[in-house]
């Protein structure tokens, strides 16, 4: 009988998986903290830099950037990487409004390319765009990405301190995966938030992961002074950090609810009955099925379109 050769490859993007080596050696989260802040913007570049672009329109273009992303399912690095990319470029480079979207474009091509095994596509990134920019348009402002970055791409984002702050709080192993998948979620919402790109990464994931404990219900004692003694983060600095992001989760909730008129949660029914997304400290941001159904629904919707 011949012998036959059967191919066993699929279409199943392989993702990598957390290295234990770089979890538990204590100067990965060392060089991580030291070097953070070459990363991020020196000041508010509405301000100072940017004569023509405006705080709603970083929101509408990284709104849209998250959407690309959660389409072509993207690496979790690659969206925050992307915001990353703008913001530090926007800070720099002065650019009128209609070139935006284009800067959006490019940042998403470059921090794909870094991240992903098969990135983004030129073709398809012009496409999202309504075909309002070009190929020539895109590879033009990728070149001019690089000229202004000077090449240093490898930024350091709140993704990257994820992992190794709850490797470091010993949680139940049950809920460490939620845990990261929440955390990694609410760094989306602060990406679209123009107030989160002046603080560090560490303090973003920090904020971000203590708002997730509390989310899915993972009780862990002296949760912020853990936190606070992983980071080198000042309590107070710490404490502002969850609360901003604990509004932005409420408001994205109190959105979603309004949009699709869900019967709501008790939290949102408080948000929708005083009509200002603020949660204190002592009640649970948000549900987690009300997180879940965001991200699912985010996905089924631009996937329909």
């Amino acid at each position: 009988m011949a012998d036959r050769l059967i191919c066993m490859e699929s279409n199943r993007v392989t993702r990598a998986f957390e290295d234990p080596v770089l979890l538990h050696d204590i100067r990965v989260l060392k060089n991580l903290l030291e070097a953070e802040e070459k990363y991020v913007p020196q000041s508010s570049y509405f301000n100072c830099v940017q004569t023509d672009i405006k705080p709603y329109m970083r929101r509408m273009v990284t709104e849209w950037m998250g959407e690309v992303c959660v389409e072509q399912n993207t690496e979790e690095e690659v969206f925050p990487l992307a915001v990353n990319y703008l913001d530090r470029f926007l800070g720099i480079q002065n650019i009128p409004r209609n070139k935006l979207q284009c800067l959006g474009a490019a940042c998403m091509f470059l921090a794909s390319k870094l991240k992903e095994n098969y990135h983004i596509s030129a073709e398809q990134l012009v496409i999202y765009t309504d075909n309002s920019i070009t190929l020539t348009d895109l590879r033009e402002m990728e070149s001019t990405v690089l000229q202004v970055l000077k090449w240093d791409l490898s930024a350091i984002t709140p993704c990257d301190f994820v992992a190794q702050i709850v490797h470091r709080l010993a949680l139940d192993p049950a809920k460490v995966a939620q845990v990261k998948q929440h955390a990694n979620i609410f760094i989306k919402f602060c990406a679209t938030d123009n107030k989160f790109m002046l603080y560090t990464p560490s303090m973003v994931a920090a904020g971000c992961v203590c708002v997730s404990v509390i989310a899915v219900n993972a009780s862990y004692p002296a949760l912020m002074q853990s936190l606070c003694n992983i980071t080198s983060i000042d309590m107070e600095v710490l404490k502002a950090c969850q609360d901003s992001i604990q509004q932005i989760v409420a408001t994205y909730l109190t959105q979603y609810v309004r949009q699709h008129n869900l019967t709501s949660t008790p939290l949102v029914d408080t948000q929708l009955k005083n009509n200002h997304p603020v949660v204190s400290q002592s009640t649970t941001p948000t549900d987690v099925r009300d997180i879940n159904l965001v991200a699912v629904d985010d996905q089924n919707r631009l996937m329909s379109q």
